[in-house]
Formats: C-alpha cells, structure tokens, sequence
C-alpha cells in the first residue's frame, strides 16, 4: 500500500461475505481491495491505467483486470479523479452545444 495511506482505515476494505469475493483472480486474497468494487476509472476508457479489453459492440471488460483492488493504486486512483472530472466537465460542455444546436 502506499506509505500515505497506508495506515489508514478508508483506504483499505474486503468484504468476504460478497459472493463474488475475490471478483478478480488474485495471488493474495489478502491483499484484495474491495472499496473500488466498480472501478471509479471506467469512465476514463482506454486512459484508465489497467488492461481492459474491448468487445466488438464497444463494451469495455474490465474481468481480468485488478488494478482498482491492489492495495498499491488507491493514490494512483485518487490521482485520477481530476482526469474524470475534466472528461465530465467536457462531456456536459459538449451536450449543451448539442443542446444549443437542436433548439
């Protein structure tokens, strides 16, 4: 885990009463981070970080990807958020003006 957050109790959660538990194939269940149970990065598309793979119709698959449940990437995922934050900020951008257009 990062030394910043490392002794920090939010920044590390395993629900192993979860039927899906662990979602991801994993060495050490010990280590399996559940508190990015859906990745905060999905939105970010292929500027995620992890190793998604794209389906044919555009869905991304995230199933053999564990970066949001290693302990390691809670900064790296914090980091993020301002990528995510701009990509919404362009995306709503973007639907007024079509918004605009169409009225």
């Amino acid at each position: 885990m990062d030394t910043e957050h490392q002794e920090k109790g939010y920044s590390f959660f395993q629900n192993k009463k979860c039927e899906f538990f662990p979602c991801h194939k994993t060495c050490d269940n010990s280590k399996f981070n559940c508190l990015f149970c859906f990745c905060p990065l999905y939105f970010l598309g292929h500027e995620c970080g992890g190793n998604p793979v794209f389906l044919e119709d555009g869905t991304k698959d995230c199933s053999k990807c564990s970066l949001p449940h290693n302990p390691e990437k809670y900064n790296y995922i914090l980091q993020k958020f301002s990528e995510i934050k701009k990509k919404m900020i362009d995306f709503e951008e973007y639907e007024q003006k079509i918004k605009a257009a169409g009225a």
